[in-house]
């Protein structure tokens, strides 16, 4: 059982809300590119799967409690 917690995800509302979001970009980045507008969609897309769903992803805030600069 020790082992089955280790391996979770450990995803806060935060985190949630940033995949969210995410996927909204994707969708949209998707949606512009329907209509032909390349360069814009391209940039909307990198930015969600480059840089939004991984920061989501392995985003974890630091409890006051257990802050190491302290």
């Amino acid at each position: 059982m020790a082992t089955a917690n280790k391996n979770r995800l450990h995803l806060s509302k935060l985190n949630i809300i940033l995949l969210i979001v995410a996927a909204l970009l994707l969708v949209t980045g998707y949606v512009i590119m329907s209509f032909n507008e390349i360069t814009i969609s391209v940039l909307v897309l990198v930015f969600a799967y480059v840089f939004l769903i991984p920061f989501a992803l392995l985003y974890h805030p630091i409890n006051k409690d257990n802050d190491p600069s302290k």
